[in-house]
Parts: C-alpha cells; structure tokens; sequence
C-alpha cells in the first residue's frame, strides 16, 4: 500500500501537458532556475538541500554548517517512478563547492621530525601565524553521468535514493590548493538513503527518515522536507597533493595522521538532513 500510495503522487507530479520552455523561474520556483529545461528529455528537476548533518572519515567528524546542494534535471526508463539518469544544470554546479569548517583545524598539531627543516619552518609560519583554521569542501567527483537517483525510494525509505563518487577537498595555506581525500580516479562512494544501512559488520547501521512529503498548491514541484539521507558503508582513501608538488611526500602522511585514513568501509559516515524537491519539467516550462 506504501508503494502504491507513493506511485500515485510521483506519478500525479507528471500528468500535466507541457509549453515551450520558460524564462528566468521566480519566487518559489527560484530553486529550479538552474534546470536544463532546454533539454527536453529532462522529465523531472531535482533540487536537495541539505543544511545540517554531518560528515565523518576515519577519526574526524565535520558538522555540516553551511548548507550543500545537490540540483539537476533527470529521467528514466520508467518516468520519475524508477532509477534516475542525471543532467548537469546551466551552471554547471551539481553539486555545490560549500566549505565546512573542520573542528580543531591545525590547532596543537606539531611538525613531524623527521621532515626537512625547510619544510618545517614553513609549517611553523603557517602556525604562528595563525592560520590553524582548515575547511573542508565535498565536490563531485566525476559528471553528471556518475550520479544516479531514486526518488521512489527517497519517498518509500527502501534503497539508494542518491548515489555519487566524491572527493573532500582541504584548504588551510600551508596545506595549499591541491589537498584531497580521494580523487576522480579513486573517489569516495557515497549511496545514500532514507532507509537503513547495511555496513560491513561489525560496525552497525543507520537510520534515515524519509520526512514529510508535501506538494505544491499549484502542482509542479513535490517535496520531502525534514528528510535524513545517511551512509556509512563507504571507505576512504588517503590524502594526496598536501603541500603541493614538492612537498606532498611528506604533507600526505601527516594529513593522514589527523584525519586516521585510509579508512575502511564502515568507520565512515556521512549524514544529511535538509528537504528535497523534484520539479515537473512539463510544468515548469509552462510558466511565463
């Protein structure tokens, strides 16, 4: 009956024939700007907020502080009711580069000593300086072609509703611009779901929660708001590019050491609560 009932509302969201394409959306509509709607394959435009939770590799936890987007048009074999292929939005950005802070930073850490002392006077600058402070930012890792969604299970709590390859980018100045945890080559591999986990034992599951389901008055846009996606199946690779070019053989092993990776899958979480929302395409277009 679940299943049935959440057949009916995707299937609802879709009934409406479509005009040409629109302009610029507005006011409640604003958040699918970004749509391909051009692309008229595009059935559905999906646009998930996230703006609490959090995100663990190894030893080191990161509240999720400022909210982190995930947007794009999408359609399937099977509508909107089955798995979704992805369609990178006008601007390019499918999943938004927000930085986090990370608690505790560089704070207390010392210089290895077996590093050369060059490299060590660089790192006691940094310190002294006091640029302890370090963010962490998600970034896909990978096109729109990687990501791959099911709103059907969002909806019913059963399955991956998201799944994408990803890489956390670290930005401190003595770290430099190039620091990561894993890459597009060898990514972090989140499924997320609104249901329960099945990490490698002995580790144990989490729950999601689907949240609460609501609808547009005017009928073009479903959401599910208050919704918990959560993961923590997932392995981690370790750092690389620490310190730039030069320097990342010894950076590396460093970062490494705070943040306890590589990590094997299940001493990983990754939890996001937010709302979201999954536009008509057809009707969508409709608007002036």
């Amino acid at each position: 009956m679940k299943r049935l009932f959440a057949a009916a509302i995707l299937a609802g969201l879709m009934l409406v024939p479509a005009s040409s394409a629109s302009a610029a959306l507005t006011g409640e509509y604003a958040k699918f700007n970004t749509c391909p709607l051009s692309n008229l394959s595009v059935e559905a435009c999906l646009y998930a907020e996230s703006t609490t939770g959090e995100f663990t590799v190894g030893k080191k936890t990161v509240p999720l502080v400022n909210p982190q987007v995930l947007k794009g048009g999408t359609f399937g074999p099977e509508g909107i009711l089955g798995p979704l292929t992805f369609v990178a939005p006008t601007d390019g950005l499918i999943l938004s580069k927000t930085a986090q802070p990370v608690p505790g930073g560089l704070l207390g850490v010392t210089a290895p000593a077996w590093w050369p002392q060059i490299l060590k006077d660089l790192f006691n600058e940094t310190i002294n300086n006091g640029f302890t402070g370090v963010t962490a930012t998600v970034e896909l890792a990978g096109t729109a072609a990687n990501v791959k969604a099911n709103f059907l299970n969002a909806l019913l709590g059963s399955g991956t509703a998201f799944s994408l390859p990803v890489k956390v980018k670290l930005d401190n100045p003595f770290l430099g611009n190039s620091c990561y945890i894993g890459s597009t080559s060898n990514p972090v591999k989140l499924n997320l779901t609104t249901g329960t986990t099945a990490p490698p034992s002995p580790n144990k599951p989490i729950s999601g929660n689907p949240g609460e389901g609501g609808e547009d008055p005017n009928g073009r846009f479903i959401f599910l708001k208050k919704n918990r996606l959560v993961d923590n199946s997932f392995s981690a690779p370790g750092a690389s590019g620490c310190g730039g070019f030069l320097f990342s053989w010894a950076v590396d092993p460093l970062v490494d050491s705070i943040l306890g990776t590589p990590s094997p899958a299940g001493a990983n979480t990754a939890i996001l609560e937010g709302t979201t929302y999954l536009g008509n395409a057809e009707r969508l277009r409709e608007l002036p």
